[in-house]
């Protein structure tokens, strides 16, 4: 109960911060994996501790290779990791699938909802058809379209809050 409270809580910090300035402050973020580290090894000792240690690990190896990609910022790797040490692997594995379901509708969202959003459907279209006929067409989007970035942290508060409120997968795991 204590570790869903300060999960929520971090989850809110971490929104607010990366909604606001686009940034995941790791002075929010350490004091909450170690007080995971802590109340998972007071609760269950050395196992509690194993417990934490692998959560971090997992949640940190998700989000690794797209940051080495340029994809993802060091917040949101960050952020992954804490959230598995505050609640372990199985957790943030299922987190993780909730992640990346609200990850991309996100994505759709602001491709469909920023400016230029229907040349940039129509280039997709024609990119796609290309594919489909053999022939190489190229896609045509200007460059603000394949740099625009948007606060992940977000998608990761929804993964971890759907699996709080799913912990089974709801039927999606």
């Amino acid at each position: 109960m204590l570790v869903d409270f300060l999960l929520i809580a971090l989850i809110v910090i971490c929104v607010i911060t990366d909604l606001r300035e686009r940034k995941i402050y790791n002075k929010v973020l350490l004091p909450f994996l170690l007080a995971g580290l802590v109340l998972n090894s007071v609760t269950d000792g050395i196992l509690g501790l194993g417990f934490s240690l692998s959560g971090t690990v997992v949640g940190f190896s998700i989000l690794l290779i797209p940051y080495l990609l340029g994809g993802m910022g060091a917040g949101d790797v960050k952020l992954l990791a804490v959230i598995g040490g505050l609640k372990g692997a199985v957790f943030v594995l299922t987190a993780a699938v909730y992640m990346a379901l609200a990850g991309g509708i996100l994505a759709l969202l602001i491709l469909f909802f920023r400016k230029g959003a229907l040349n940039r459907l129509k280039q997709i279209g024609i990119f796609l058809g290309g594919l489909r006929s053999g022939m190489k067409v190229p896609l045509g989007l200007d460059k603000e379209s394949l740099t625009t970035t948007y606060p992940y942290g977000v998608a990761i508060a929804i993964g971890a809050v759907a699996a709080i409120v799913f912990p089974n997968g709801g039927g999606l795991l």
